[in-house]
C-alpha cells in the first residue's frame, strides 16, 4: 500500500511540472535549421502592428515585412507568439485562424466566444544581422535520459544544477541527439512537449508513435555583451 502510495505521489508530482512546463511555454512554430553545429540565430524584437478592436488581431507576415523593411528574414526559423502580457497562445486558451511561417499570426475576434481576441505581439529567430546582436553560445547539456517517463531538460533545472551558466533571457535555443552523429530534434519526427528558449526542452515518451524519445542534449543562445 506505501509503495503504490508512493509511486501515485511521484506520477503526481511529474503530472504537476509537466501542466506547469506547457503553460510557461509559449507556442512556437519551428522550420528546421539548415545546420546542426553551426546553425546561428536569434531572436527578432517583438513586433505588435495590430490591435483586436476591429476584426481581430492581425500579425501577418506579408503587413510586418511591408511596415518593417529589412527587420524580418526571408526565410525565419521559426515565430513565437504570446500575449502582451507574456501568455503563451495556449495558455490564453483563444481559438486562432492563422499561427504559421507562411501567413503569420491571426486571431480573429468572430470566432472567440466573448468576441474579442487578446492583444498579441510576434517575434522570428532569424540570422544575427536581422536582430541587432551577436549570439553566444553556451555549452551542451544533458542533465537527462529517456530512461524514464523521457527526456527532460527545463531550463529551470538547468539553471540550478549550473549556476552562473545559461543567460537570464536566452534568445534562442538548438537541441539535438547525443552521440557522435547529432541530428536536430526538429528532424527527427518526434513530438515535443515543450520547445522555447525560455522554458527549456521536454521529450515524454507517452507522445511518441513508435518506441520512445531519443536522448536529446540542449544549448542555449545568449546576448553576447550580457552573456560574457
Amino acid at each position: 500500500m506505501i509503495k503504490l502510495l508512493g509511486v501515485a505521489i511521484i506520477a503526481g508530482l511529474l503530472l504537476a511540472e509537466s501542466d506547469l512546463l506547457a503553460t510557461e511555454a509559449a507556442e512556437v512554430q519551428s522550420g528546421t535549421p539548415s545546420n546542426v553545429l553551426h546553425h546561428n540565430q536569434c531572436w527578432t524584437g517583438w513586433f505588435d502592428r495590430d490591435d483586436p478592436s476591429g476584426t481581430g488581431d492581425w500579425e501577418t507576415l506579408k503587413e510586418l515585412r511591408r511596415e518593417n523593411p529589412g527587420k524580418i528574414c526571408p526565410e525565419p526559423g521559426s515565430m513565437e507568439v504570446t500575449t502582451l502580457s507574456g501568455l503563451s497562445v495556449g495558455a490564453a486558451g483563444e481559438v486562432i485562424f492563422r499561427n504559421d511561417l507562411t501567413d503569420g499570426f491571426v486571431c480573429r475576434n468572430q470566432d472567440q466566444s466573448d468576441r474579442t481576441c487578446n492583444d498579441y505581439r510576434v517575434r522570428f529567430s532569424c540570422p544575427p544581422q536581422y536582430c541587432g546582436e551577436e549570439v553566444c553560445w553556451t555549452r551542451w547539456y544533458d542533465r537527462d535520459d529517456p530512461s524514464g517517463t523521457g527526456d527532460w531538460e527545463p531550463l529551470s533545472n538547468l539553471r540550478s544544477e549550473n549556476p552562473g551558466q545559461i543567460c537570464d533571457n536566452p534568445l534562442y535555443f538548438e537541441a539535438v541527439t547525443t552521440g557522435n552523429n547529432p541530428v536536430l530534434a526538429t528532424s527527427t519526427g518526434q513530438t515535443f512537449h515543450v520547445f522555447n528558449p525560455t522554458v527549456g526542452f521536454v521529450c515524454r515518451n507517452a507522445d511518441q508513435r513508435f518506441g520512445g524519445c531519443h536522448d536529446y542534449q540542449v544549448r542555449f543562445g545568449c546576448p553576447c555583451l550580457r552573456y560574457n
